[in-house]
């Protein structure tokens, strides 16, 4: 019987010309500008350096005095005299040629100084052009290993995230890129948590942080996150428009059932795996590690686990398992990147743990196997084969046959092929009278469905006939909404349910009272730590009651 290896040379060759994890550390760039957090990257720098670090600060001389030729003939009359152009023009060519060099030059010492106090030898870089240009000039020469920049510069106002020198930086960016977020905070302060999908770039971030924490003593959490609800979602908003006939073609209900299935339990297991792997990779480098497997849309439940966990830093690869050749960066790194309040570090370096290399090198399929793998939907064929080799391997087999990958595919798919149990796993659900006002409080009509689905798969997992409060919560949540708004106050989930039990006449009126209640003691939110007092204070100001009666 012929036979085909599982392993793919052109990502073999691949990986073994990528940056190995952890970076080195021994040549930092370091993007200077004063800024408040560029000065915590040069802190954060020079405590991790191994070796030395260098400054950069690019000026735009050129950009500068092409911009004031451009603006001559706008100047004050006083300025048009040929005397006095030649003059100004003499003096912005110092202020251009001298000015902007002296500046660059007090960044440097500024950096030096901090670094002669931590014992680390300081370079300097200071070269004319666009700044994020310059930054990818010098990391392109391979003399660095990593660069460290503030997440916003000199120009940064009240709202901003990430400024667009950061931004472009990180986007084109071939080397680890450590990103400081918070002005005041120290690597190590939290967790360092590390974001795993099992790509070899998940597994550099993971064997840099690992490194970073055993120096500097800091606690490693490990999260992998997947998404149960998405494909729940897609199938519902596709049954909307196929016909009769198209869903025969296309046998919708098969091919639901089946991501049912596999998104449900066969994802999770493979993520989990991919979290134990971690974990064994940690306990060879005598670390010991936290691994958490989140349910929900990647990047808002990692956001929610690293504010949840208050962390320093998120550690992520660039891209994930899903990125192709010509992807710049992940869509869950780049959210992360806007959204965390913590640190972050992008890593390019790669690492392969030793388990999976060996799997992959010493494990042969049957062609028939292959085929059957290769049947697997395209967005779950890299992770179900991941689970088959590595399954294989905890059970001593060198050679995969179809009947294997058949008893790995049912275990990760627990009730396949019961047509009875299809049928009412997609009845409709009925929804809790105050679940459905709350659902109907959100304004945008595509946000609302997206969420109600959401919530439906949610009961679903829960074996709920219907879909309740519990259910809905977590994805308003998620979605950054407000159940409710009026003027200042802001409504938490519970107490507005609460409201919508209030009879309709009435709650115009209670939600007034409730509302000057907050105000009154210089609040913005009713949650439940005043939602008793709340209403109470409500029923007093509809029904009051003359302290002589009392």
């Amino acid at each position: 019987m012929a036979i085909s290896l599982a392993i793919d040379k052109q990502v073999e060759n691949e990986v073994s010309a990528a940056v190995l994890a952890p970076v080195a550390l021994g040549r930092i760039l370091v993007a200077l500008d004063q800024s408040d957090y560029a000065n915590n990257a040069v802190v954060q720098a020079l405590r991790l350096a191994k070796g030395h670090i260098t400054g950069i600060h690019a000026y735009a001389a050129r950009l500068h005095d092409r911009r004031f030729k451009q603006m001559e003939g706008g100047l004050p009359e006083r300025y048009q005299r040929e005397s006095e152009m030649e003059h100004q023009r003499d003096v912005h060519e110092d202020l251009i040629g001298m000015g902007l060099g002296l500046i660059s030059d007090s960044y440097h010492d500024a950096a030096e100084m901090r670094a002669k106090k931590a014992g680390v030898a300081f370079k300097r870089l200071s070269p004319e052009g666009k700044n994020y240009t310059c930054l990818l000039d010098a990391m392109n020469t391979g003399a660095h290993d990593v660069l460290f920049m503030g997440a916003l510069g000199l120009g940064a106002v009240a709202g901003s995230s990430i400024g667009t020198v950061c931004e472009r930086v990180v986007r084109r960016a071939g080397i680890d890129v450590f990103v400081a977020k918070n002005r005041r905070v120290a690597i190590g302060d939290g967790p360092i948590v590390v974001g795993m999908d099992g790509s070899p770039k998940s597994f550099g971030a993971l064997m840099t942080a690992l490194d970073i924490g055993k120096r500097l003593g800091a606690q490693i959490h490990i999260v992998a996150a997947y998404d149960p609800f998405y494909h729940y979602v897609a199938f519902n908003k596709i049954s909307t428009v196929l016909d009769e006939e198209a869903g025969k073609v296309f046998r919708f209900k098969e091919q639901e059932q089946l991501h049912e299935e596999l998104i449900d339990d066969g994802i999770a297991k493979i993520y989990q795996a991919h979290l134990n792997v971690a974990e064994t990779v940690a306990r060879d480098m005598g670390v010991d590690v936290k691994c958490a497997l989140l349910a929900g849309k990647p990047y808002q439940a990692i956001r929610k686990y690293v504010t949840q966990q208050d962390a320093s830093l998120l550690m992520l690869g660039k891209t994930g398992v899903h990125a192709d050749d010509g992807l710049d960066i992940g869509g869950n790194t780049e959210n992360l990147l806007r959204m965390v309040s913590c640190h972050v570090w992008i890593s390019q370096a790669e690492h392969i743990p030793p388990s999976d290399l060996v799997a992959e090198e010493t494990i042969m399929w049957s062609d028939e196997a292959s085929e059957m793998i290769n049947r697997a939907p395209e967005f779950v064929r890299g992770i179900a084969r991941t689970g088959v080799i590595r399954a294989a391997q905890k059970e001593g087999h060198t050679f995969i046959t179809t009947r294997f990958v058949s008893d790995i595919m049912a275990k990760m798919m627990p009730g396949g092929g019961d047509d009875k149990a299809a049928a009412q796993s997609f009845e409709p659900l009925g929804w809790a009278d105050d679940a459905r006002v709350l659902l109907d409080e959100v304004s945008d009509q595509q946000m609302r469905e997206n969420i109600g689905l959401r919530a439906e798969k949610s009961a679903r997992r829960d074996a709920s006939e219907i879909v309740a409060i519990a259910h809905l919560e977590p994805f308003l949540a998620e979605a950054a909404l407000k159940p409710a708004t009026r003027g200042e106050i802001i409504w938490r989930t519970a107490p507005l349910a609460r409201l919508q039990r209030v009879p309709e006449a009435f709650r115009a009126q209670v939600r007034t009272a409730i509302e000057d209640f907050a105000r009154d003691r210089g609040l913005k939110i009713v949650d439940s730590r005043i939602e008793d007092d709340a209403f109470a204070a409500s029923r007093m100001a509809m029904c009051p009651v003359d302290p002589g009666q009392a």
